[in-house]
């Protein structure tokens, strides 16, 4: 099963902290909007790459305790055990979009807040036991 969209304007239109747009064998889609002051939060993926395109906003990539700026038009590539963390610096809203390989939440999954995302165990645990 195949997907299109435009992705710019997904991504523009998205108001959630995380929506997953699409699901595949083996990657995902999903956009993101985190807030001023806010994190995607500290974590390590064992098994998924993921890649990270920022459309707009400003912010900081954390990378194995290594930090760098980011704007609109950067791309991070996050490769498997290592520790990330992305941090809205400004003043707006940091848009972004990323690409899991493979898949590290559950199918459809929408989080309104990064706090809902904290309590969803289920989607969690799904990209705690992705091999």
């Amino acid at each position: 099963m195949s997907y299109i969209t435009n992705i710019v304007k997904a991504t523009k239109e998205n108001d959630n902290f995380r929506r997953v747009l699409f699901t595949g064998d083996k990657s995902q889609l999903v956009v993101m909007e985190i807030p001023p002051g806010g994190e995607i939060g500290s974590e390590v993926h064992a098994h998924v790459e993921q890649i990270l395109f920022f459309l707009s906003g400003e912010g900081k990539a954390v990378l194995d305790d290594k930090e760098t700026l980011v704007t609109s038009g950067d791309v991070v590539v996050v490769t498997p055990g290592t520790k990330h963390n992305f941090i809205n610096t400004g003043t707006s809203v940091l848009k972004v979009y990323t690409v899991y390989a493979p898949a590290n939440h559950l199918e459809g999954r929408v989080h309104r807040t990064k706090a809902e995302a904290d309590k969803d165990v289920d989607d969690e645990a799904f990209g705690e036991a992705v091999r």
